[in-house]
């Protein structure tokens, strides 16, 4: 299969990355189906085709791409892509372009941990793997805030999400688009039919 911009889907449903079944979402919503973006991602030619495409979607529409010095992505699921990401814009770049993440603190708060520090001159593209009521995103631009760094844009692989070409007054960029259906839990029908809530990684689930 050709790998291109109006394939991903396909791409990631061949790797059996999109599941169905019953999930509950790191927002705390629940949803019938996840895309587990680490079963396409740990193939590093894969991972590196789809940073290509990450890039290009920006490169296409903003020149915003010669201001970034660092990538900045959310642990566990933004750090491959992340990495990858930063690898292609150094290759495009006269800079060297570093990738840090974002983890949870032992108070459960996100912060640069293991030595990664910004600075304020710093030119900060926060990137995800799926972005989907964007709070965990947000919860990144904060941190990159903290130290007075800039944030230029932020760029995902997959929208779920409300937001089109603008998250919160920053540049928003990614590949596809995808609808997936997202419910509270007072009114999310799976519950209603006592189909049991798997938290992704936890156990094997179905794929499409």
């Amino acid at each position: 299969m050709e790998f291109r911009k109006d394939s991903i889907i396909d791409i990631f449903k061949l790797y059996n990355a999109i599941l169905e079944g019953h999930f509950l979402l790191s927002s705390g919503l629940h949803s019938d189906k996840y895309i587990q973006c680490a079963l396409v991602l740990q193939y590093p030619k894969l991972a590196e085709k789809i940073a290509m495409l990450m890039f290009e979607e920006i490169r296409n529409k903003s020149n915003l791409w010669q201001e970034v010095t660092v990538i900045v992505s959310a642990a566990l699921g933004g750090i491959v892509i992340g990495q990858e990401v930063a690898r292609i814009f150094s290759t495009f770049s006269d800079k060297q372009i570093r990738a840090v993440f974002t983890e949870r603190d032992e108070n459960a708060k996100m912060a640069l941990r293991r030595g990664f520090q910004l600075k304020e001159e710093d030119k900060c593209l926060v990137v995800e793997d799926v972005v989907t009521t964007g709070k965990s995103t947000k919860e990144v631009i904060e941190v990159i805030n903290s130290y007075n760094a800039k944030v230029v844009g932020v760029c995902s692989i997959f929208n779920r999400s409300v937001f089109e070409d603008n998250f919160f007054g920053l540049p928003y960029f990614y590949v596809a688009k995808l609808i997936i259906n997202t419910y509270t839990l007072e009114n999310c029908p799976l519950c209603k039919q006592n189909i049991p809530l798997v938290k992704p990684g936890s156990r094997k689930m179905n794929v499409l």
